[in-house]
């Protein structure tokens, strides 16, 4: 999958554009459901939540590299 950034004038156009068909289409889809709520194709990811013990593990692992940085320029 290319990035956004190296996409052409015309393939961002055509993107828009199926991303306008893909919110009709879910419309239509709504209304023939009659959900009250819309149906999104789309997955929402799942958070990821890091404990504690492992922030304070990636907080000290830092602090020691300046550290080492910082002694290396005196």
């Amino acid at each position: 999958m290319s990035s956004i950034i190296n996409l052409s004038a015309l393939e961002l156009r055509r993107a828009a554009e199926i991303k306008e068909k893909i919110q009709s289409l879910e419309g239509e889809m709504n209304r023939i459901l009659g959900s009250s709520h819309p149906v999104s194709t789309t997955a929402a990811k799942p958070k990821h939540k890091m404990s504690a013990a492992a922030r304070a593990r990636i907080a000290a692992a830092q602090k020691a590299r300046w550290a080492k940085v910082k002694a290396s320029k005196k």
